[in-house]
């Protein structure tokens, strides 16, 4: 029975993928001077009674490179969709037009940018830590199957496997991260 052990890499991998997918969710949030409509994801304006995702009250648009417009269905939700951009820390100034909300995006200063860097690398270090505890889990696994009595061959093999699977997913974040990095530094 003990030497039945088969460790599921196929979920480790899923799971550390998850870990990535999260990481490029909030890399996508970061504002580099280009106009993007995932960097509203994070806003939530207070519609209806309940907080609600402003892609769920408009249509957002990227015309140009430097402007994300957002056209509100309900009129009445324009000024608190305008009010929840303004609080949300972006720094960017909505103009209205009618129904229409458009958002001029800057171009960023160095120490803006050198904030986001930082801003990013503490969103890898995330992913890192979240890659780390899922090769604790696997390392977990083996040790009690250590326990139940698999061969020391087979632990060093499983072993091995989880070490390789985590060194591919922390250098897949580290290129990521320097990629963004390099996204957010382009003047």
């Amino acid at each position: 029975m003990a030497d039945d052990f088969e460790l599921d890499t196929e979920d480790l991998a899923r799971r550390m993928d998850g870990a990535i997918n999260a990481l490029r969710t909030e890399f996508a949030s970061l504002r580099t001077g280009r106009a993007s409509g995932s960097m509203l994801e994070p806003i939530q304006v207070d519609a209806y009674g309940q907080m609600t995702p402003i892609n769920q009250l408009g249509t957002v648009n990227v015309p140009e490179p430097r402007m994300v417009t957002i056209n509100v269905w309900d009129k009445g939700m324009v000024n608190k969709v305008e009010k929840a951009i303004r609080e949300s820390g972006l720094g960017i100034n909505p103009q209205t037009n009618g129904t229409i909300i458009m958002l001029p995006i800057p171009e960023l200063n160095e120490q803006r940018r050198k904030e986001l860097t930082k801003v990013a690398a503490s969103y890898a270090e995330n992913a890192r830590v979240a890659v780390r505890n899922l090769r604790r889990d696997g390392m977990d696994q083996i040790k009690k199957a250590k326990a139940d009595g698999i061969s020391e061959d087979d632990v060093k093999f499983w072993e091995s496997e989880v070490q390789e699977m985590t060194d591919k997913y922390i250098k897949l974040v580290d290129q990521t991260l320097e990629g963004k990095q390099a996204e957010i530094m382009q003047v």
